[in-house]
């Protein structure tokens, strides 16, 4: 599968609105998947920590490898330093910022330090947030023209990228989603049972 086809596919995610700068940024060959050498150059080593953080708790490694294992901080931080506009990198991390501030303020902890409890409680209440705005009317489509629409939410961009970055890495399109490059035949109507996972 070609990049031009993961991102048709992960498009779907988000009802065919997708991050402009990721979509530049997977066409032209960004990889997802961590390795241990990569050095942030946007994202603090501290930041960088907090997004792969945030990400895995987005999608957590259940059965198969959670945001962190498959790189999705690597692929966030390659963003915002060669795609991103500086308008929507500087409010990305304003965004990580006032995450951090926030669990110091309710926890005397970094946001990195926090327990898991404390962590999903903070990211539950950005989450509503983020629905409630869109709810009430705040645009996730964002172009090239216009960057990431004013009214969503840093949270709204957030889960965006972890899933743009997680189902594009090879471990998102082949062990969380199931993937047959030559499917042997169409059944539109088989049970979900038989089926399992969903497919890439």
């Amino acid at each position: 599968m070609d990049r031009r086809e993961a991102l048709k596919r992960v498009s779907v995610l988000f009802g065919g609105a997708l991050y402009a700068p990721a979509v530049a940024g997977i066409l032209s060959g960004c990889r997802t998947g961590g390795s241990a050498g990569y050095t942030p150059r946007t994202l603090a080593p501290g930041q960088h920590e907090l997004v792969a953080q945030i990400a895995e708790r987005i999608i957590p490694e259940t059965d198969t490898p959670g945001a962190r294992t498959a790189g999705v901080q690597d692929f966030i931080d390659l963003l915002l330093t060669e795609w991103a506009p500086d308008d929507d990198r500087a409010r990305f991390l304003k965004g990580l910022t006032e995450l951090d501030a926030e669990s110091r303020t309710k926890y005397g902890a970094a946001f990195t330090g926090a327990t898991a409890d404390q962590q999903v409680a903070m990211l539950t209440r950005l989450d509503t947030e983020a629905q409630a705005a869109i709810e009430a009317g705040a645009s996730t489509a964002i172009t090239y023209e216009y960057g990431w629409s004013d009214d969503l939410p840093f949270f709204g961009l957030m889960k965006q990228l972890t899933l743009l970055g997680y189902y594009t890495s090879e471990i998102g399109a082949t062990q969380e989603l199931q993937w047959l490059a030559i499917p042997v035949y169409f059944d539109g109507c088989a049970p979900l049972a038989d089926v399992g996972r969903a497919w890439a």
